[in-house]
């Protein structure tokens, strides 16, 4: 019986200290809370391929370009008519500059002139900034003008409407 008595007086009945907790939130909410407000999120639709019904297809195939984004070099196609462009890659890299000025010229050709929409096909192991930047490239052309003696930067669309895939394999690399 003098067992029992013991564990019972040792029992203590403590009440949780929450006070370093409570001020650890009253410092790092309001800190969040700043912080959000000062970063700027973009969000860039994009249309990926779906599962849905094939579409029906017109008599005549409807325009639409594709850049293939391989190693060594973009490649810029017509869906219908194949290859229209191969532009390589410089000492730097691959030529953003290039693809721009190409895809504007094709803009402002008459079978070009309203369509909005070109497909982004990248090979395996492509990297996530190549992306943005072929992103970049495609959606935007710049246009410099004088006006008033200084010069004036505005930005028109090419093809904002993005579409992205996979590449298809060339036979060079399906033979290896």
């Amino acid at each position: 019986m003098w067992k029992r008595r013991a564990k019972r007086s040792r029992e203590v009945n403590t009440e949780l200290n929450i006070t370093a907790f409570m001020n650890l939130m009253v410092v790092l909410v309001p800190f969040l809370l700043i912080t959000a407000v000062f970063s700027q999120v973009s969000i860039l639709n994009l249309n990926l391929p779906g599962t849905g019904a094939a579409e029906q297809t017109p008599d005549e195939p409807a325009k639409a370009l594709e850049v293939i984004i391989r190693k060594e070099r973009l490649e810029l196609y017509e869906r219908a008519s194949g290859s229209m462009r191969a532009i390589e890659n410089t000492d730097d890299g691959y030529d953003f500059i290039k693809l721009n000025q190409v895809l504007q010229q094709v803009k402002s050709q008459a079978d070009f002139i309203n369509e909005t929409s070109i497909t982004l096909l990248l090979e395996e192991d492509i990297e996530y900034e190549v992306l943005v930047q072929t992103m970049d490239a495609v959606r935007l052309m710049k246009i410099e003008s004088e006006e008033n003696g200084g010069k004036v930067i505005t930005y028109e669309e090419l093809f904002p409407d993005i579409s992205i895939g996979s590449a298809p394999v060339l036979d060079e690399q399906a033979e290896s």
